[in-house]
């Protein structure tokens, strides 16, 4: 006996990059008016994201600061503002901040 899940194609991009694009049975957000679950043949659906955990299959977990959500015909696509992105960015421009200071004296 063959046992088949239903799946939808999810991609998840910021401006900069690609970060997850997979096929998965559930995506959980935090949007602007409550939390929502989303399962293949979702009723078309278009969402702002707060900020919050996107999370995958009930497994993966994808920290966002903000961001969009958009599902029609069984694929999701979502633009977010990552948070783990925002703070290494600071980090480097301090250290650049820093590097280009020691190399002035």
């Amino acid at each position: 006996m063959v046992t088949y899940k239903a799946t939808f194609k999810i991609s998840i991009m910021t401006p900069e990059a690609l970060l997850y694009q997979n096929e998965v049975e559930s995506a959980f957000f935090t949007g602007d008016k409550g939390e929502f679950e989303l399962l293949p043949y979702h009723y078309p659906l278009l969402s702002v994201l707060s900020k919050g955990n996107i999370i995958l299959n009930w497994k993966e977990a994808v920290p966002i600061k903000f961001g969009i959500v958009k599902f029609f015909a069984n694929d999701c696509i979502v633009l977010v503002e990552e948070i783990e992105r925002i703070r290494h960015k600071a980090a480097k421009k301090e250290e650049d901040i820093v590097i280009d200071a020691d190399s002035k004296v």
